[in-house]
């Protein structure tokens, strides 16, 4: 099975997972939950629960134990979507070639929801803990305190990249809106697959540096993609960051800057995965895919 098929094959998982946690019944917040889902279901490319699947499989075969981990972390995710289009933050009307959640429902709903799913993240991952054995508590619970951390960073790198909007930053700060507004979780859904299944001390490290550089690689595609990608295959709109005055590393480096970084960036996660041998293919060229990307 080639990449793009086994990528294929972990996104369509992960959607039947997601698919079983959404509310469907009929009660009073039937439209939050609707809101939920609209968002959630909207074809996301699922890069942090596969980026836990596949860790997880360095090392064991079996996935069900680290599908609520997975499954948690994409709640996250389409979480920070979701609040990062409203108008108080980046005001994008559209996501996945789809309305955002604020313009189908409304503003109100939109923060809801958002809201809702970060509270059913906590709440998958606590159901498994309680549900888990005397000898897994120790790991479960040290991965839900890191999972914890990793979302506080993600907002607060948000925080920050709202807060210095149309400032000129130093080359640290833009280092550190990248590590926690995009690079947290990214490295948490790698460290929750390694840390559940039993890497080493020195395999942990060697996959936490690979999900630092790709999370890296991941945003300064981004901005790349912000500055000349096709709004069509993109589904929202080009030049919104320009447009805010947001400090990328297009604008701090230029286009070409930010291409050669995101090059040396891509290979240095490659190399850090050397000690894995052929078992690490496919997280190698997840990291050629993330450089490739067009959306």
């Amino acid at each position: 099975m080639d990449f793009k098929e086994s990528l294929k094959m972990y996104q369509e998982q992960i959607n039947q997972e997601l698919e079983k946690i959404l509310k469907k019944q009929h009660c009073p917040e039937e439209q939050l939950n609707a809101s939920m889902a609209y968002s959630l279901m909207a074809g996301g490319k699922r890069l942090r629960p596969i980026l836990t699947i596949v860790t997880y499989q360095l090392f064991k075969k079996d996935i069900e134990k680290c599908i609520p981990y997975a499954v948690a972390i994409e709640m996250v995710h389409n979480f920070s979507l979701i609040h990062d289009d409203l108008p108080a933050i980046d005001n994008d009307d559209f996501r996945h070639g789809k309305l955002a959640n604020h313009k189908k429902f409304n503003e109100a709903t939109a923060v809801l929801a958002g809201d809702r799913l970060l509270n059913e993240a906590y709440r998958v991952i606590s159901q498994d803990i309680t549900n888990s054995k005397l000898e897994e508590l120790k790991v479960k619970t040290k991965i839900f305190s890191e999972f914890a951390e990793a979302v506080d960073r993600m907002i607060a790198g948000e925080y920050v990249d709202v807060e210095l909007e149309g400032k000129n930053i130093t080359q640290e700060e833009l280092e550190y809106i990248h590590e926690n507004k995009t690079g947290a979780l990214l490295k948490i859904a790698v460290r929750m697959g390694a840390i559940l299944g039993g890497a080493t001390k020195t395999e942990l490290q060697k996959l936490s540096n690979y999900a630092d550089k790709i999370g890296l690689a991941f945003q300064i595609k981004d901005d790349i993609l912000s500055e000349e990608g096709d709004e069509k295959v993109l589904g929202k709109p080009v030049g919104n960051d320009k447009e805010l005055q947001k400090c990328t590393y297009v604008s701090q480096y230029g286009l070409q800057g930010a291409k050669d970084i995101l090059n040396q960036i891509t290979k240095e996660a490659i190399e850090q995965l050397e000690i894995f041998e052929e078992k690490a293919k496919f997280l190698k060229e997840l990291a050629f895919y993330i450089q490739n990307r067009n959306k």
